[in-house]
């Protein structure tokens, strides 16, 4: 049985749907009704003009206003939720947030103010306000220190008003959607099984979760989608199993989340989650679309196969596992069959046999920070014996290949060898050798041959080796 509507609350007041795209975005829907505040920048999930927030689930199960970039998201993703734009966050008189912008001066030509509103915002209830919280916000004329002023004005407030109450009121239960058009159908499941039936019927149908990549096609208007089938609501999609043989996470687990439970647990991991993008970005982006999506240049790929992560699949014949370096196929291309969805990541806490120490971390280069793709990822694990002898390594990279890579043969040439300037110094001339990435906007293929060697000259010294010349292959 089908939904003759979509619905969800904007600014406290519930609106119906009736015959419109469920892949129209959130932001241009905002802006067909007037609610103009919210800015169109880049589109692109970049510069934060579009910011609104979100009642939805936070890390530890409770409400809480999560801020995202509304040019990314298709409005079927948020029906049954409520949202709040900055034309919402004042009663009567200036909201806190509002009120320390004025009074530093935070604002000039006020185009990307509405942005850092509601990242202040969300941030302001969680009690987390911190630079952090507007990283994905750019402002192009009034400068971040008035900002960062207004910021820490409200750091150390204890809210207790018309918006705290709403959260200890809320429900965060998303229902089952089927919706449909006269050209376009919408379906939100909360049962796997549910959604390996859907793709029994529909095998060509676009599966989402945080939309934070298919959303940059439906922001320009690039991509029409018959069939979408949402994954977000799935409840065996977002479990996160942390034991002290390994963790499991869901493919629809957002990566906020997997930053806030699973820190200190994988030192790379931390390291990529921090650099993968911006907070809007990360309270939507999931681990099960970075992978599906085959990116050559997706941030958390070589981050798993450096730790040799499992990818749980499944259809509506049974489950499999396949090693993350099994995974990618070609480029945009994974082992994923007709039919098939990824279930979670598994990816094991056990040191090699033989091993007393692992060194592990994980490298974003970039020109932007956090607010940008990468020119070269690279994320390492070499595991040490008594005698500071390797015996296992893992070299990790995305950016140099049609999709991401190890570097299978530099790896079994470090095996014995000792972990020393020595050998750092061969490796680097083996891993300038080994790759041909190519030349484009954002980096040259000679560049990219000079990250993939130096990056790990730099784990080497920040891992205690001794200090030497990264800017030099040898």
């Amino acid at each position: 049985m089908s939904d003759s509507c979509l619905t969800l609350t904007i600014n406290g007041e519930s609106v119906r749907l009736n015959d419109i795209s469920p892949t129209m975005t959130l932001l241009d829907y905002l802006r067909r009704i007037g609610q103009i505040g919210t800015k169109e920048g880049c589109g692109d999930g970049d510069c934060g003009a579009c910011t609104v927030a979100i009642v939805a689930k936070g890390s530890k199960g409770q409400p809480h206003y999560q801020a995202m970039n509304s040019c990314l998201i298709p409005l079927g993703s948020v029906a049954g939720q409520e949202i709040i734009t900055v034309e919402g966050v004042a009663n009567g008189q200036l909201h806190p947030v509002q009120a320390a912008m004025v009074k530093m001066g935070g604002s000039q030509c006020g185009y990307c103010t509405p942005g850092f509103i509601m990242s202040l915002f969300a941030a302001y209830y969680d009690r987390t306000v911190d630079d952090v919280s507007v990283e994905g916000n750019l402002c192009r004329c009034t400068g971040y220190l008035a900002i960062r002023r207004a910021a820490q004005l409200i750091a150390q407030a204890k809210p207790q008003d018309q918006f705290t109450e709403r959260l200890a009121q809320a429900t965060l239960e998303l229902n089952s959607i089927c919706y449909i058009t006269s050209n376009q159908q919408f379906y939100r499941s909360t049962r796997l099984s549910e959604v390996l039936d859907l793709l029994q019927h529909h095998p060509n149908a676009t599966l989402v979760a945080g939309a934070t990549d298919l959303g940059l096609e439906l922001s320009h208007h690039r991509k029409h989608i018959s069939v979408m089938v949402s994954l977000e609501a799935v409840e065996e999609l977002n479990l996160l199993t942390d034991t002290s043989e390994f963790v499991e996470i869901g493919a629809a687990v957002p990566l906020s989340h997997i930053e806030d439970k699973l820190r200190g647990v994988f030192p790379s991991l931390d390291e990529m989650l921090h650099w993968f993008a911006a907070r809007q970005v990360r309270n939507r982006a999931t681990i099960g679309g970075n992978l599906g999506t085959a990116s050559p240049i997706g941030d958390l790929p070589p981050v798993l196969l450096s730790l040799e992560a499992q990818v749980r699949i499944a259809s509506a014949t049974g489950e499999r596992s396949v090693m993350i370096a099994d995974f990618f196929k070609g480029y945009r291309q994974t082992d994923l069959q007709p039919g098939e969805v990824i279930v979670s990541v598994k990816i094991s806490k056990h040191l090699t046999q033989g091993a007393i120490r692992r060194l592990s971390q994980s490298y974003k280069v970039g020109k932007r920070g956090t607010d940008d793709i990468s020119i070269v990822a690279a994320a390492f694990v070499i595991d040490l014996d008594e005698h500071n002898r390797i015996v296992h390594a893992r070299l990790a990279y995305g950016g140099v290949a049609a999709t991401p890579v190890r570097a299978i043969a530099v790896e079994q040439g470090l095996l014995g060898q000792p972990w020393t300037i020595a050998t750092i110094q061969q490796t680097k001339r083996d891993l300038k050798d080994g790759f041909t990435p190519l030349t484009d906007l954002r980096g040259s293929a000679d560049y990219r041959k000079m990250l993939v060697a130096n990056l790990f000259e730099k784990f080497f010294v920040e891992m205690g080796g001794a200090t030497i010349h990264p800017l030099e292959v040898g």
